[in-house]
């Protein structure tokens, strides 16, 4: 068996960016962006008010003059009708064109009107005071935002700001999931003698959703080995395929045989990891679309065993696929909370609740097994024990894998 890392670098290795393409600026939101980005014009296009007042030349005060003749009103979308001639002050709002000739904005706060005049109280008013010039924030052909930027709500207003609706960016990738076995009924329905009801695929839909995937769940799949094959079959038309159950050593696991008549390549099949031991993982043939071969991860049928799978190897491909700096090490130390005793001949990933405090420290939860998925509901995450028999105690050092 391999060890967690001897997988993920197999893993990592067959998982590279998406090709880009063009997206709708709309749907573009945590995408990475492929090509620089240029300014179509200067912003702001010519000096701007950056609040509501009067524009003035710095000239006429200089004396000690504070009365100026108002000649005309420059609201936001107007222009100046002409250039502010000595002595006179244009009442102005925010982001509105300053007149040639003013090279400040008084605050309207500081200002007192006096019939067709205006008053400048307060201290003495500075050249380029409260006002943005042209080309302050770019200007026309400036790169504003590089290839391989992630796209930020700000940096989606400043896409717009440049006139753009669509980028050339690295997709989602697309996930498709699907659960095996015929003792499964979806949820809707109460199970009968032998059967479950399936939770893997909404919880694993949902994983990967909130890894920033597009994700269908695909019908069950049962334990027939055609019927088997037609879904699988489906699932290879995605950049990605969970498949959730079936991977084990019994008789009824059919879906390696499976993946073996799709042509799917095995890379791995079995990890030293508990829970989570037999992950299936291999590589679909190339896709008539000219994309790579769909990235194929068999999880065990056990929920707590498909979210260990998920976070340690799943969720790193996914990041990979889509551009993304890699994530795979998302563990950090804590201190535990309380003592705790492991046992066990491969590490152990024990769901475990974060505990408030000025040190960031964990504790493990009384859990179940591979099979316990409500204690992991009520989990922040999981706590990492080496393989071996130990007591640890209360202030030592392990490493968490959170959830989020």
């Amino acid at each position: 068996m391999l060890t967690v890392d001897e997988a993920l670098r197999s893993v990592r290795a067959h998982a590279a960016p998406l090709p880009p393409r063009a997206v709708p600026l709309a749907e573009a939101l945590g995408l990475v962006l492929a090509e620089d980005v240029a300014a179509d014009l200067d912003l702001p296009p010519f000096d701007k008010a950056l609040m509501d007042g009067y524009a003035v030349r710095t000239a006429d005060l200089a004396d000690g003059n504070r009365r100026l003749l108002v000649g005309e009103e420059i609201t936001a979308g107007r222009t100046p009708t002409r250039p502010l001639a000595p002595g006179e002050a244009a009442a102005i709002m925010t982001g509105a064109p300053l007149p040639a000739g003013a090279d400040a904005v008084v605050m309207v706060e500081r200002t007192r009107r006096a019939g067709d005049h205006v008053v400048i109280e307060g201290p003495d008013v500075l050249p380029r005071q409260n006002w943005l010039p042209r080309g302050r924030e770019m200007r026309s052909g400036e790169v504003v935002l590089t290839r391989g930027a992630s796209l930020t709500p700000p940096r989606m207003g400043l896409l717009a700001s440049v006139g753009r609706t669509s980028v050339h960016a690295i997709p989602r990738p697309r996930v498709a999931v699907v659960s095996t076995g015929d003792e499964l009924v979806e949820p809707d329905q109460v199970p009968g003698r032998g059967q479950i009801r399936n939770s893997n695929a909404t919880m694993l839909r949902a994983l990967a959703v909130s890894a920033g995937c597009d994700a269908e769940t695909l019908p069950t799949a049962p334990d027939d080995p055609d019927a088997l094959h037609a879904i699988l079959g489906r699932g290879l038309t995605a950049d990605v395929m969970l498949v959730s159950g079936g991977v084990s050593a019994g008789n009824r696991d059919l879906v390696p045989a499976a993946f073996e008549r799709l042509g799917v390549s095995n890379v791995f099949h079995k990890i030293r990891l508990k829970p989570g031991k037999p992950l299936w993982f291999g590589v679909g043939p190339a896709r008539p679309d000219g994309n790579p071969g769909t990235l194929v991860f068999g999880l065990p049928g056990n929920p707590v065993s498909g979210v260990v799978g998920f976070l340690l190897f799943v969720r790193p491909a996914l990041g990979l696929l889509a551009g993304q700096r890699d994530k795979a090490d998302r563990a950090f130390p804590v201190r535990l909370a309380t003592p705790f005793a492991h046992q066990g001949d491969r590490p152990t990933y024990h769901p475990a609740r974060l505990v408030e405090g000025d040190t960031p420290s964990v504790s493990p939860l009384n859990w179940g097994g591979s099979a316990d998925l409500r204690t992991v509901a009520s989990a922040d995450g999981f706590a990492v024990f080496p393989a071996g028999d130990r007591r640890y105690e209360a202030g030592e050092i392990v490493q968490f894998l959170p959830l989020g």
